[in-house]
């Protein structure tokens, strides 16, 4: 078995996409034509998004969706960058809000906290042990 992607349920997949295109310089794999389903090329494994109708068409028994208005779920995307600072303002100058500026950790590590505008939370951090 292996990791093979990570589905985020958006009121937007479009919009989702195209946040994480301009702000985090993904590409864009596909978009479904209805609109419910995309994915980005993010390395070894798979960013997609899918819309919340869909996610209803899937379980039955509903899901706690992500809201810019609520407090983040208990789950993050990590993005790995050499330079946190950089991706962290220009996240802001997309559309993220800040989460927790950035910062070093005690083993070392720097990592901000940003939420994309469908309130996803978001982890830009060095990589560990560098």
């Amino acid at each position: 078995m292996k990791f093979g992607y990570t589905i985020v349920y958006v009121p937007d997949v479009e919009a989702s996409i195209r946040f994480f295109e301009d702000a985090f310089g993904f590409s864009r794999r596909f978009l479904d034509e209805s609109g419910d389903y995309g994915e980005l090329d993010s390395g070894a494994t798979t960013l997609a998004f899918a819309s919340r109708e869909l996610a209803h068409s899937n379980c039955e028994g509903g899901y706690q969706f992500c809201s810019p208005q609520q407090q983040p779920l208990g789950i993050e995307i990590a993005l790995v960058t050499d330079d946190v600072p950089k991706a962290h303002a220009k996240a802001l100058a997309f559309g993220a809000t800040e989460h927790a500026p950035v910062q070093k950790k005690p083993w070392g590590q720097v990592v901000s906290y940003v939420r994309c505008p469908a309130g996803t939370l978001v982890e830009l951090c060095t990589p560990v042990g560098q």
